[in-house]
């Protein structure tokens, strides 16, 4: 059975920082298209992040951001076995819903190049995080 579990959500002041966890059980997230999401109350969930898997010649595939968060928000490329991380900086009150990480379930799998929500089989229950003063 395939969990992830997403941890790392606080209060933070604008222009903070924040690292968020999510780890996996049942699958080796190196292999599989991996992605991070938002949602806030009322509104559409939005994506954050998108890794394709590791196709076994270098340590993660291709990484795509959404533009709100380019040049502010990283996924590390050297990540604990089978955890992800999400580093947030410069954070703004924008960036304050949940945030939830989603795996594919199909093995060597890649981002959906119009929706990175499409083809994850597995989500986490997600972890709030606050930007407020």
């Amino acid at each position: 059975q395939v969990q992830l579990v997403e941890s790392g959500g606080d209060l933070v002041q604008p222009g903070g920082s924040l690292r968020l966890s999510c780890a996996a059980s049942g699958l080796t997230l190196d292999y599989y298209a991996i992605g991070w999401f938002r949602q806030a109350p009322g509104k559409e969930r939005e994506g954050v992040a998108c890794l394709n898997s590791n196709d076994g010649t270098y340590t993660w595939g291709d990484t795509f951001y959404a533009e709100s968060v380019k040049g502010r928000f990283i996924v590390p490329r050297q990540n604990a076995r089978n955890t992800v991380f999400l580093k947030m900086i410069s954070m703004m009150p924008a960036d304050t819903p949940i945030y939830y990480c989603a795996a594919s379930g199909t093995y060597g799998s890649t981002c959906n190049a119009i929706d990175w929500s499409y083809g994850m089989d597995y989500w986490g229950k997600g972890t709030p995080v606050t930007v407020s003063s």
